[in-house]
């Protein structure tokens, strides 16, 4: 007769994991993905769906972050999946910015899981991300940064100091600029830059502006300030960008 873990271990060998990951359509603010080593989506839920802009999992796989966020942003996920397979070490309640389409001013609370083969061997990483939005902590870290990254996103076009940031999460800014980059993995002046980078481009896209014109709106201190930064966050300079949209459209 078998004990409870040996019965238990039957049960799990007989489940169907699609019937598993089918779970996490019906959890709707919750984005749920699994990856092989070559950072190709093995698996997709609803949420992480609409992240993507595909309709099915079933466009999404064979694909990787490249095929649908920005350069910048895709390298960024791939490096960190890379980091969690490499070590083994996974990632747990991290603050960071939300991968909707630009410009987004939410967070959402990511953790991400080496996948181990029956070998022990890691063969790809999961992971499941949730908005900040009625979340709470002990610390209220969650709160104080999600308002600060509020005002950075109402205010990007403004001279921003340290100074304001630090005080409005009630810290130090010393204390300020450790935990923000111990929280989001940058400072918060490379933050705001993709803050701006981002409005850029969506200025870009929406009107005939000229790019001195986007620059100083987005808080750039000029033309060539901006074309700098674009080039460095969107590979490619303002002129291309829109450019390419165009042909896109």
């Amino acid at each position: 007769m078998m004990n409870a873990q040996e019965s238990r271990q039957q049960f799990l060998e007989n489940l169907p994991a699609q019937q598993v990951w089918a779970l996490f359509d019906l959890l709707p603010e919750v984005s749920f993905f699994m990856k092989n080593r070559e950072g190709e989506f093995v698996a997709l839920n609803k949420k992480g769906r609409e992240f993507c802009g595909v309709a099915t999992e079933e466009e999404a796989f064979g694909k990787t972050d490249f095929d649908f966020f920005p350069t910048d942003r895709a390298k960024a996920y791939h490096e960190d999946d890379l980091l969690v397979m490499e070590t083994g070490q996974p990632v747990i309640n991290r603050i960071e910015a939300s991968p909707e389409p630009i410009p987004s001013r939410r967070l959402v609370v990511t953790n991400k899981l080496p996948i181990l083969d029956s070998s022990r061997n890691i063969i790809g990483v999961a992971g499941f991300s949730r908005r900040v939005e009625g979340f709470s902590d002990n610390t209220g870290k969650i709160a104080r940064f999600a308002k600060v990254v509020s005002y950075l996103h109402e205010n990007y076009g403004k001279s921003v100091h340290t100074s304001r940031l630090a005080e409005m999460a009630g810290l130090s800014e010393s204390q300020f600029n450790r935990r923000f980059r111990q929280t989001f993995g940058t400072s918060a002046r490379q933050f705001l830059l993709r803050i701006r980078t981002e409005a850029a481009a969506q200025m870009l896209q929406e009107t005939d502006a000229t790019i001195t014109t986007v620059a100083i709106e987005c808080g750039f201190h000029d033309h060539a300030h901006l074309t700098r930064t674009f080039q460095r966050i969107m590979h490619c300079t303002p002129t291309q960008y829109r450019k390419r949209y165009a042909m896109i459209e």
